[in-house]
């Protein structure tokens, strides 16, 4: 492999400019410093919410510790259509509250329910620890399905970063379990290859390199490497993609895990499943998220929604 390009050159201005006032990054994650840096995520200020939106949280029976945070659009007649999402965070750090201002907007604007699971996190809880917890959350979503006002026969999966990650595993592992069924899958920059084998793997992306990228796999799959490494794990390491839910997946051009996102779409495609890819340029991980007024990341919003609208409403 040849040596990495410097990126930074590519980065679209506005992200570029944006990037300067956040300072953020993760180089120097490790397991010394992720009690400082869970510690700084969770004391970040919440943005305020409306309240058009009802939020009640949930305890998953027989999983200690895991609960789902429900939102309902307030005044809602009927069963609605669901979005059970899993957040981002290397696996490591982050929580469901995190969704709340996404949940805030969908379920209104899309006239729909959401279901943010609160996983256990790396290295405390390694695989199949916060997957199982997941897929607990689903069927208990599922289950309950009736009493929350949930359409069952519209219920899609979705997830940032490691959730992205998380939500493709959990749509291999409903594949095969076949216990219920998911509608669609929402992966936005899914964290889904542990090889760290493509080119763009070894970029220097500003928010999450690959030594931090290295640390989150590592911390996930405990002493898992090699072919002992399960695809519902690492859902780019899946040789059969049949079956599966219609997908959408987004990345910027600029992300580490690009190059294994586009080759994960190209063989969702190959595969027979109803895949729709968007790739932004100048865009590296997170940047909907972390710099939310960019144009390139209002762009990704609004075609996200699109495609959710078109799903929720099948």
């Amino acid at each position: 492999m040849n040596d990495p390009i410097d990126i930074t050159p590519l980065l679209d201005p506005e992200i570029a400019t944006a990037l300067t006032r956040l300072k953020m990054g993760f180089d120097t994650l490790t397991r010394e410093s992720l009690p400082k840096v869970r510690e700084f995520m969770a004391n970040i200020p919440p943005l305020p919410l409306t309240d058009k939106v009802e939020r009640t949280d949930h305890q998953v029976p027989d999983r200690p510790g895991v609960s789902v945070r429900v939102h309902r659009p307030k005044n809602a007649t009927g069963k609605l259509p669901c979005i059970y999402w899993m957040h981002g965070g290397g696996l490591v750090v982050g929580s469901n509250s995190g969704d709340d201002l996404r949940f805030d907007r969908w379920c209104v604007e899309l006239n729909c329910m959401g279901a943010s699971v609160e996983y256990g996190l790396a290295p405390e809880s390694p695989y199949p620890g916060p997957l199982e917890d997941c897929y607990a959350g689903l069927r208990w979503l599922h289950e309950n399905a009736d009493e929350l006002g949930v359409n069952a026969d519209c219920v899609g999966i979705g997830g940032s970063s490691a959730g992205a990650g998380l939500a493709a595993g959990l749509g291999l592992l409903v594949r095969d379990r076949d216990e219920f069924a998911v509608a669609f899958q929402a992966l936005i920059y899914p964290m889904i290859d542990d090889r760290q084998i493509t080119t763009s793997s070894q970029w220097n992306d500003p928010v999450w390199p690959p030594q931090a990228n290295r640390f989150g796999w590592d911390s996930y799959l405990g002493g898992l490497s090699g072919d002992d490494v399960p695809y519902y794990a690492a859902a780019a390491r899946a040789t059969d993609l049949r079956g599966l839910a219609p997908t959408f997946i987004c990345v910027g051009a600029l992300d580490g895990f690009a190059d294994e996102d586009i080759e994960y779409a190209t063989r969702l495609r190959h595969a027979g499943v109803a895949s729709e890819l968007h790739v932004y340029p100048g865009a590296p991980h997170g940047f909907d998220a972390l710099m939310p007024n960019t144009a390139v990341a209002k762009r990704a919003k609004q075609e996200m929604e699109v495609w959710l609208h078109s799903q929720l409403g099948r």
